[in-house]
């Protein structure tokens, strides 16, 4: 899966035995890269 780091904003590929921290700059709050959602908006 694909995440990003909330300090440096880079994007970080985890492994199962990596753990969790970026490999850059050894933050620990990485935060999950969602899709962009496309959005109707409807008439009322």
């Amino acid at each position: 899966m694909s995440y990003k780091c909330s300090r440096c904003k880079r994007g970080v590929e985890l492994d199962e035995y990596g753990g969790v921290r970026c490999p850059y700059c050894g933050h620990r709050v990485l935060l999950k890269e969602r899709a962009p959602d496309v959005k109707e908006v409807g008439v009322v």
